[in-house]
């Protein structure tokens, strides 16, 4: 099976400030740097992701999910190592951050379609699409500065997933919404798989790793514990933290 995202080695550091100069006399008068230390949220982390498939991401909070995420979405640069991508990408990771919270849900449509690549005539074509999956038809010409988390969640989420990138990231939108609108995006990523696409999970919720995904990477403090298939990856896991018993 061909691969549509290869991971090499990535490793990406911060610098953790022990004290900081509070004003710039106070820097000129210590005449030294801030005392920092290197802290590495990954490190040599190393698998593939196929395409076509669903691909979980999970460990505790601090396991470096995040930042790996941020990596595959560009947001952030390894310090080591290399990311290849076959195809076009496409991240989830603040579902909504186009949108402008005095505008209505429809011109916001148009605002966020156009942010993510849309043209107008391409956001004409799926606008009714969008409104039908968001479930928000009610409230579509109400500011979204007074939808529901859910509400924002869900439109924002729907309009992502129209431009049909090859490789899809999310982040832990599913969480807001509710068990219907879990339903529609379980269905959405397998009609992503069934058309050849990608998508990539990061979740805290096993339920709905077991639920859509065909394999699974295990990280812990920066390193990748496990990677496979996605029942024995998550029973690994559970197990470290005593859960799985």
């Amino acid at each position: 099976m061909s691969e549509a995202v290869r991971i090499e080695d990535v490793s990406k550091k911060f610098r953790l400030y022990h004290e900081r100069n509070q004003t710039l006399k106070s820097a000129i008068m210590r005449r030294r740097r801030s005392v920092h230390e290197d802290f590495w949220a990954l490190q040599d982390v190393s698998f593939s992701v196929p395409q076509g498939s669903t691909f979980g991401l999970i460990g505790s909070n601090g396991s470096g999910k995040s930042t790996l995420l941020k990596c595959l979405a560009k947001i952030y640069w390894p310090d080591k190592g290399s990311i290849a991508y076959d195809g076009r990408m496409a991240a989830l990771l603040e579902v909504g951050s186009g949108f402008h919270h005095e505008l209505s849900g429809r011109e916001n449509i148009y605002l966020n379609g156009s942010i993510l690549g849309m043209s107008k005539k391409e956001i004409d074509r799926k606008f009714d699409e969008i409104i039908d999956f968001s479930g928000v038809e009610k409230f579509i010409d109400q500011p979204v500065k007074n939808y529901s988390s859910g509400m924002y969640v869900r439109l924002g989420f729907s309009v992502a997933i129209s431009v049909q990138p090859d490789i899809l990231i999310v982040d832990e939108v599913l969480a807001v919404g509710d068990a219907e609108f879990q339903e529609k995006c379980f269905a959405k990523f397998r009609d992503y798989r069934e058309q050849g696409r990608t998508v990539v999970l990061v979740s805290h919720s096993m339920g709905s790793v077991r639920a859509m995904c065909d394999q699974v990477a295990w990280l812990n403090k920066g390193h990748i514990m496990q990677v496979g298939e996605t029942a024995s990856t998550i029973a690994a896991y559970e197990k470290s933290l005593d859960l799985g018993r």
